[in-house]
């Protein structure tokens, strides 16, 4: 017999790092049970650990060399391997089996060997097995034991898998409960989640009872179905509002305690253990176990675990929390965006604009239908109004009224339908049994001034909503959100209605301030149509009142011949004479420019009648000979200088006296002060004109006038 080598798993690598593929893998499980070689003759006979169950030795040839000095590997070669025997499977079955206790022996003296055949062999085939999604840890529920490290491992790692996996938060928290059932031996679990509605907090049943043996769709509640605890009801509430971990053993004990759901169950709650999920310092949600089946109640061991596995759940609705917060931030981002693009286009009416905006984001209300009622912006009646009231034909109006005292009456109602078929209802002048103004909750919002969050609109007892169908497609009221439109002068000037939200759960907290920012913009772009209005009525007024000076200050008919008396010079109105004609009357009536004395600085107002002075300007434009190079029409001249005159007031200082008197100085410093060189013609004539103008319509105290 040859020497044994020093080391077999030395020996075992080198064969199988020699072999070929496809015969090493032939091979492997005889080898890996030998491990004495000896020298003879250049072949190298194998004998197994247990050579009695070896009929007649195996000869291999040679190939290569080991560290061994004279010990060669032996190789599998195709000419000499007579494995066809070896492949019986009554004697290849004898070949590979090992005791449990001769295999520990050789992995206790071979600790590098069993480190190496582990690595390779037994951690890829658990990896794999643990990343297959399809598999589920092998942990038996059906009766409650103590948990083994491995068992609670491959719990945590399907909880791992299942946060990776599962979009839906509920499914990844409902095995997280069933989990923990086992694990703390509980009769029930279930899970309460924190919302606000109208600005009060409140907690509802999202998984309910879950137990051991529980599926997800018996323990998610509907929204029609969901139980609601105020913070101030209830051990759930004292952990909300506490926010701390609550073991007790006997509910009967608790002055925080409260029978209604083991009432409304037929349950009997003996002991519970609850623990609030937090995101930072706000409240997400309430876990509760609820009695303990083997043991008094729950216990340190029992606090210790659920805080620990809380982990996963806190992982889990945080994702889902700040994943619907990040919805409703993006949602109320496109809201206000398309909001603001459809509200510039219409700046004129009130209508269109409400509707261009509220109809171009319907996509992000996340609601069946709503409705917007235009309230009557009027506060002061017409008298044709109050006629029939102060006769005692009609009763005063006794109803409710705005915040700012007007009474309210929607003029207007426009429905958005979005479920089904879409369309648009337009309902002007609404009668009060409308379905959207019956229930009494826009009246109700309009004088008020509040935002109504209602959770289940067919049991409420304040507002009296439609229970039956509202149209053939069978479409019901569930839940509603009602919010004012206000402007910036805080005046309410509609009501938007929300009805029905898409998944079924009543509006909370994020839907209310997604529709008050779009009610707060729509009531304050209110302000461009205001605007609009109030200058559109400042324009009609201008109009009127330019309308009523032109009538007293136009130069009339009569007025005008005065200066071209061309009724008695041709029997007819100036409009039908021509250029020439009034230009003879007019070098006639005008007056000489030295006997007037319109060039002096010394000229003296005092020797002229007021209508000498208009026949003095007229004069003026003459000299400046801009008359005709400008092409001024004769008539047009002499209107334009009669009603200049008119303009002016009859007052002490500030009249037409005064006017001319600015003007001449003008005409003078221009033609007798030689300045008319520095300036083009139409200049002079600009300057002169503004002489006469400067102080038309004076009121003869100061000029603030001008200011105001």
């Amino acid at each position: 017999m040859g020497r044994k080598p020093r080391s077999a798993a030395r020996a075992l690598t080198r064969v199988q790092e020699q072999w070929p593929r496809t015969r090493r893998d032939a091979a492997v499980l005889h080898v890996t049970s030998w491990s004495l070689f000896r020298r003879e003759g250049g072949r190298v006979p194998l004998w197994g650990l247990r050579p009695e169950s070896w009929s007649e030795p195996w000869y291999l040839r040679a190939v290569g060399r080991t560290d061994e000095g004279t010990h060669l590997v032996p190789v599998f070669a195709p000419q000499d391997v007579v494995l066809s025997r070896a492949l019986d499977s009554a004697s290849r079955a004898q070949r590979i089996m090992v005791d449990a206790a001769t295999a520990e022996q050789f992995l206790d003296a071979n600790p590098d060997f069993a480190k190496q055949y582990y690595d390779h062999t037994f951690r890829p085939k658990v990896v794999s097995n643990l990343l297959d999604g399809g598999r589920r840890a092998a942990v038996d529920q059906r009766q409650f034991h103590a948990l083994s490290t491995v068992e609670e491992s491959e719990i945590m790692f399907d909880l791992m898998r299942d946060i990776q996996d599962n979009i839906q938060m509920e499914k990844s928290v409902f095995n997280l409960m069933k989990h923990l059932s086992f694990m703390m031996k509980a009769d029930r679990m279930s899970l309460f989640m924190y919302r606000q509605r109208n600005g009060v907090a409140e907690l509802a049943t999202r998984l309910f009872n879950v137990s051991k043996d529980s599926t997800l769709e018996e323990c998610l509640v509907p929204p029609d179905s969901e139980i609601v605890y105020p913070l101030d009801v209830g051990i759930v509430g004292h952990v909300a509002t506490t926010k701390k971990m609550t073991n007790i053993p006997d509910v009967a004990q608790s002055p925080h305690y409260s029978d209604f759901v083991d009432t409304l169950t037929e349950y009997q709650t003996r002991n519970l253990l609850a623990i609030p999920i937090m995101n930072g310092k706000d409240m997400v949600a309430v876990m509760m176990a609820v009695n303990k089946l083997e043991g008094a109640h729950f216990d340190a061991k029992d606090e210790e675990t659920l805080n620990k596995y809380l982990n996963f759940a806190n992982l889990v609705l945080r994702v889902f929390h700040l994943s619907y917060l990040h919805n409703c931030e993006t949602r109320r981002g496109q809201v206000l965006l398309w909001s603001a693009s459809k509200v510039f286009e219409e700046l004129t009416d009130i209508e269109r604009q409400f509707h261009k905006a509220l109809y171009t984001v319907r996509a992000f209300l996340n609601c069946d239908r709503y409705s917007v009622g235009l309230l009557d912006m009027t506060k002061t009646k017409e008298f044709f109004d109050l006629w029939p009231v102060l006769m005692g034909e009609v009763p005063p109006y006794d109803g409710p009224k705005t915040p700012d005292g007007r009474e309210i009456i929607f003029y207007k109602v426009i429905d958005y339908i979005l479920h089904g078929k879409e369309d648009i209802k337009v309902i002007p002048g609404p009668p009060a049994d409308h379905w959207a103004l019956c229930s009494g909750l826009p009246t109700y919002v309009a004088e008020n001034g509040l935002i109504c969050n209602i959770m289940n609109a067919a049991e409420d007892d304040f507002f009296q909503f439609q229970k039956e169908p509202l149209d053939d497609s069978g479409w019901t009221i569930k839940n509603v959100l009602s919010l004012p439109i206000v402007n910036k002068k805080e005046e309410i000037v509609g009501v938007a209605t929300f009805y029905n939200r898409k998944d079924g759960k009543p509006f909370d907290e994020q839907d209310e301030t997604l529709m008050e920012s779009l009610t707060q913009f729509l009531g304050w772009s209110v302000l461009n149509t205001d605007t609009y209005d109030k200058m559109n009525k400042l324009e009609n007024r201008k109009d009127i009142f330019q309308d009523m000076v032109m009538y007293h200050v136009k130069c009339r008919k009569d007025e005008i011949q005065l200066v071209l008396n061309t009724r008695e010079r041709w029997g007819k109105e100036p409009a039908d004479c021509e250029e020439e004609e009034l230009q003879e009357i007019l070098t006639e009536v005008l007056p000489n420019t030295k006997k007037a004395e319109i060039l002096e600085f010394h000229f003296c107002d005092f020797e002229h009648s007021e209508l000498d002075l208009v026949k003095c300007g007229i004069k003026m434009y003459y000299e400046l000979k801009v008359v005709d190079k400008f092409h001024i029409p004769r008539e047009v001249l002499v209107r334009f200088m009669y009603s200049l005159s008119k303009g002016y007031r009859r007052i002490t200082y500030h009249n037409w006296r005064h006017g001319f008197n600015v003007g001449q100085t003008m005409f003078t410093l221009l033609m007798t002060g030689d300045l008319k060189r520095y300036y083009t013609d139409l200049e002079c004539m600009a300057m002169v004109t503004a002489g006469f103008c400067h102080d038309i319509d004076h009121r003869g105290t100061n000029n603030l006038y001008q200011m105001k």
